[in-house]
């Protein structure tokens, strides 16, 4: 496979597209029908990956946690091979409900955060089969006020 980058305006961003508008309307389940069957989001700063309809909660725990939560996409990269697309971003919001984390819960703050991302997808018949979400979760932590 060739890792070069093209621009594009195919049928693969404009799924992930979708799927980062579905993520801001905070619909779960229209979410989790962006996936293939035996898709999965794995959320690599928490060491947890969902299945099913499971990926769903990632979208109602950030909801729940920043309902103000924007994802400002800087970047899009459709590689060569059309079935990976990368993307540079960041999510952004107000702490104002319980984040919860597979290790606790942490209250809301009150604080604004702007956490750096970069999203990996791996598209298979016009779904995602795999997500890897590399959020700086550090970053998260510090602009909460935990470290």
């Amino acid at each position: 496979m060739k890792a070069s980058i093209i621009n594009s305006n195919s049928e693969n961003e404009k799924l992930i597209r979708k799927l980062y508008s579905v993520a801001e309307s905070q619909d779960a389940k229209a979410f989790v029908e962006l996936f293939t069957d035996d898709g999965y989001f794995w959320d690599v700063s928490a060491g947890t990956k969902y299945y099913g309809e499971d990926i769903g909660k990632t979208v109602d725990v950030y909801a729940a946690a920043f309902p103000d939560m924007h994802r400002e996409l800087y970047e899009l990269y459709v590689l060569e091979d059309q079935n990976t697309v990368v993307v540079e971003l960041s999510l952004n919001g107000t702490h104002k409900g319980p984040l919860q984390f597979s290790s606790g819960i942490i209250e809301p703050t009150g604080k604004i955060i702007e956490v750096p991302c970069c999203d990996v997808f791996k598209i298979e018949n016009g779904k995602i089969k795999s997500f890897h979400c590399y959020s700086a979760g550090t970053i998260l932590l510090g602009q909460l006020g935990i470290f």
